[in-house]
């Protein structure tokens, strides 16, 4: 269960990260550069990439819910959060940029498969 752990621990890491980019970054340089935005659009989609950010502190937050969960809600949080980042990498993939499957999805299918081989 270590190894599952690591693995959301990891996750909800990355999330945070998207969270502080897309809320408070988003027309700063790293966050022009991580989304590929020139200043004009970044201004006019701020609001939309704060709530887009604001999301993704809540997919943090289950995640790390599931890290101190009792053992038995445990499983069931982390699947369920797990979940959630898979289904919106996968939508992000199609939709905004293919590499949101290598860095969002595809490590939360790992994860799942982690944590339900323990």
């Amino acid at each position: 269960m270590i190894a599952a752990k690591i693995l959301i621990a990891l996750i909800a890491i990355l999330h945070v990260y998207f969270l502080v980019l897309e809320m408070f970054l988003w027309e700063q340089p790293r966050g022009l550069k991580a989304f590929g935005n020139t200043p004009e659009k970044a201004a006019i989609t701020r609001v939309l990439a704060q709530n887009q950010g604001l999301y993704n502190g809540f997919l943090a937050a289950g995640l790390c819910w599931s890290l101190f969960a009792p053992a038995g809600e445990a499983t069931a949080l982390a699947n369920f959060f797990l979940a959630c980042v898979l289904i919106a990498g996968i939508y992000g993939a199609m939709t905004a940029s293919k590499k949101i499957l290598y860095i969002q999805a595809l490590p939360a299918l790992v994860a799942i498969i982690v944590v339900n081989l323990n």
